[in-house]
């Protein structure tokens, strides 16, 4: 155990005292299992309502792994690949789920976290189209990219266009989309996400939720038996209130965007503070995730009063660390670092 404050991730803590309260309030109360019950209903109606599609199928689910390997896995055919960027959590932190599913995942080049429609025609250039060969059928990508980067809505237009044209599906994960969502400088809503892609997913295990994701399929054409798939694949909760309670209290009053956005607000707070200093960044990140790049000496002396990731060497004398806040990181930590910080500068 340590005592100093971790920046380490963004679901160290337990949950938002309005799911803690639901949940307590709600405990004694007998309600269908396996998703059938009350509370799901409602979460499930506020998540159409909030992100504009009153079509679509909505399915929770404990995480963000699991999202991932049910969404593709049902999607795809046994002869149908994924491209992702080279960063993209399926391709780098996964264990591989997705490829153990028999899908091949075509890493894209990418410098900060995207995808771009050039990168992924790289891709197709690189595949003949044969039966000797996987058949690239998606593109993955994270909004919030996994290095705190997010896309425009002019980016994710243009992937969408490019899906339509190659016959390709366009799925999102959402771990922190919350946050993609509510930077300062997105034109992006929740109902872009929905017009623009086959299908997503909402993080709430990294905001505010105790665990938990809310699975989005838009297109119709993808959403029969995706159940079987979610019972068969031990996704099925009996206790599934859990979850839905969880959903309907994050898209109360737009508490998840809320949230959201005030771990943004704290990273940028500390963003600053590195820019005053004149340190440069390895990505240009407005969300939650920051990662400076300091000299190893710098790095030493934060790392005595707090906790981080050294994300990766530059040099053998400087490093991009991953800075992380959250929905529940008090202002005093962020004030306490920031005035550490000044001390070295």
């Amino acid at each position: 155990m340590t005592n100093k404050f971790s920046f380490r991730n963004d679901y160290a803590e337990g949950c938002h005292a309005n799911i803690l309260k639901a949940l307590v309030e709600t405990n004694r109360e007998q309600q269908a299992g396996y998703g059938d019950d009350m509370y799901s209903a409602l979460a499930k109606k506020a998540i159409k309502e909030r992100f504009n599609c009153p079509e679509a199928s909505v399915y929770f689910v404990s995480g963000g792994t699991q999202a991932n390997l049910l969404m593709i896995s049902s999607i795809l055919r046994p002869h149908h690949s994924v491209i992702s960027a080279e960063s993209g959590h399926i391709f780098t932190n996964e264990a591989g789920a997705i490829e153990a599913t028999g899908h091949k995942v075509h890493a894209a080049a990418s410098t900060d976290g995207k995808l771009t429609t050039g990168s992924c025609q790289q891709v197709l250039d690189s595949v003949i189209i044969q039966p000797h060969v996987v058949k690239p059928k998606m593109l993955y990508i994270s909004n919030s990219t996994e290095l705190g980067t997010h896309y425009t809505l002019s980016e994710l237009e243009a992937l969408s266009r490019f899906c339509k044209e190659h016959k390709l599906y366009l799925f999102i994960d959402g771990a922190r989309l919350g946050h993609a969502l509510s930077v300062e400088n997105s034109d992006v809503t929740p109902e872009d996400i929905a017009r623009l892609a086959d299908a997503f997913y909402i993080g709430g295990t990294k905001n505010g939720a105790l665990i938990g994701e809310a699975i989005v399929i838009v297109n119709p054409e993808l959403q029969d038996d995706f159940a079987f798939q979610v019972k068969q694949k031990g996704a099925l909760l009996a206790k599934g209130r859990l979850l839905g309670i969880q959903f309907m209290e994050l898209m109360k009053d737009d508490l998840y965007f809320d949230l959201a956005g005030s771990a943004n607000q704290k990273a940028m707070r500390i963003k600053k503070a590195f820019e005053a200093g004149g340190c440069s960044f390895m990505t240009e990140s407005f969300t939650n995730q920051i990662f400076p790049i300091l000299s190893v000496t710098w790095i030493e002396k934060l790392a005595e009063a707090f906790d981080f990731f050294v994300w990766k060497k530059i040099d053998d004398e400087h490093a991009a660390i991953r800075l992380i806040t959250s929905w529940a990181t008090p202002e005093a930590e962020v004030d306490s670092f920031i005035a550490l910080l000044k001390r070295l500068i």
